[in-house]
C-alpha cells in the first residue's frame, strides 16, 4: 500500500469539500482553509492506526467550521478586516456587528513581521459569532503591492 502524506490527504479532502455546489467563493475558501488546518490538527493528535481517522475527522470538522465562517462574512466584514490589518497594533482587537448577516466579528492582529523579500505580513485571529455559535480562525495575511491584505494561510 502506498503511503500518502498527511498534507496531501488533508488538502485533497479540503479541496473536494470546497467544490460543493451552492457555496459562494468566501464559503469555499473557508471550507478549504478550515479543512486543511483541521487535517493538520488531526495529524497532530492521531497516533498509530487511528491517525488516518483523526486526519479525516479533523479535515471534515475544520471544513465545516471554515465553511460557516466563510458564509457569514460579506464585503462589509472584508473591508473592516482589511482596516484592522492595516491600522490596528498587534493584540489590538477590532470589533463590529454586521446587521446584514447578524454576525459579531472580532479581528485581532497577533504578530507583524517582514519577510526576506520585504513583504509585510500579519498573523491574526478572527472570531465570528452567528446565531450564538462561536467560530475561530487563525491565519496569516500579507500586504499586496496595491496596499490590500491577502490571506496566505
Amino acid at each position: 500500500m502506498k503511503r500518502i502524506s498527511i498534507g496531501a490527504l488533508a488538502a485533497v479532502l479540503a479541496i473536494s469539500l470546497a467544490g460543493c455546489e451552492g457555496m459562494g467563493p468566501k464559503q469555499q475558501t473557508g471550507t478549504a482553509i478550515g479543512g486543511i488546518l483541521g487535517g493538520i490538527g488531526g495529524a497532530q493528535i492521531g497516533r498509530g492506526h487511528g491517525r488516518t481517522a483523526a486526519i479525516i475527522a479533523g479535515t471534515l470538522l475544520g471544513a465545516l467550521i471554515g465553511s460557516e465562517i466563510g458564509r457569514a462574512i460579506d464585503t462589509t466584514d472584508e473591508l473592516k478586516a482589511q482596516r484592522a490589518l492595516e491600522y490596528n497594533r498587534d493584540h489590538e482587537p477590532a470589533r463590529w456587528h454586521n446587521p446584514n448577516t447578524g454576525a459579531d466579528v472580532v479581528v485581532i492582529p497577533e504578530r507583524t513581521y517582514q519577510t526576506a523579500s520585504g513583504t509585510y505580513c500579519r498573523e491574526y485571529q478572527m472570531e465570528v459569532i452567528v446565531g450564538g455559535k462561536r467560530q475561530q480562525a487563525y491565519g496569516t495575511a500579507c500586504r499586496q503591492p496595491d496596499g490590500s491584505w491577502k490571506i496566505i494561510n
